[in-house]
This record gives C-alpha cells, structure tokens and sequence, in this order.
C-alpha cells in the first residue's frame, strides 16, 4: 500500500504559519490564534493577538507580519491601522486579522473575552 504524502498548507494556513513568524521573529509575546468560523457571527476567519513590550517593538511586529506575509504568499494586507500611536495595531489580511498590543493595552481591552466561543491556540505557551 503506498503511503499518502502530506498534502499542501491552505493559503489560510500559510498566511497564519507567516504571521505566526513575523511575530516571533521581533520576539511578540503570548501569541494566540482565535479560529472564529465556528461563532457564526466573526467578520473574519481568524485573530491572531500577540503582545509587545513597547511602542517601537508593536512597530517592528507589524512591519515583520506585513513583510513575512509578503516573502511567503505575496499578500499585503488589505488595510492596517495603528502605526501612528503604536500602542495597537491591526494588520488586516481580511480572512486573518492580527492585532498587535503593547501589554497594558492587550490587558486593558481584553479582546480575547469578545470571543470566548472561539477555538483558541496559544502558540509556544511555555516559551
């Protein structure tokens, strides 16, 4: 019997994989991915929430999200916003929404509590 190959990443899941390492890549912190096609009511397919340590790094996230995208799919995103106070930017990709926060922020807002019926993926929990 021969042995089925993996198949190929979705576009979707490329895009994640990159965003995902567009924010490792400028260290972001407590990285979640929110899968909201199953809340019957997202404007999106996903979130990915990620926080920073100040203004400069949320900057360098978000520019290191639109570049990585850019490298491995040759998307760029439909609208971003935030740069100018760099306490909260959004890089919208339109199925995959990435909010980048400086932490008091992301704390203060708590998004994450906006979509409690979401399947929610922390990605590298203990590092």
């Amino acid at each position: 019997m021969k042995k089925q190959a993996a198949s190929a990443p979705t576009e979707t899941e490329l895009l994640l994989e990159s965003v995902v390492k567009g924010i490792e890549e400028k260290k972001g912190s407590n990285i979640q991915i929110f899968d909201l096609r199953a809340t019957g009511h997202a404007v999106c397919d996903y979130f990915v929430i990620c926080n920073a340590d100040s203004g400069t790094q949320v900057d360098a996230i978000a520019y290191s999200v639109e570049d990585e995208v850019k490298k491995a799919t040759g998307v760029s995103p439909w609208r971003s916003e935030g740069f100018e106070n760099r306490e909260w930017i959004l890089v919208d990709y339109v199925d995959v929404v990435v909010h980048v926060f400086q932490t008091k922020i992301r704390e203060f807002y708590r998004l994450e509590s906006l979509w409690a019926d979401a399947e929610v993926t922390t990605v590298n929990p203990g590092a």
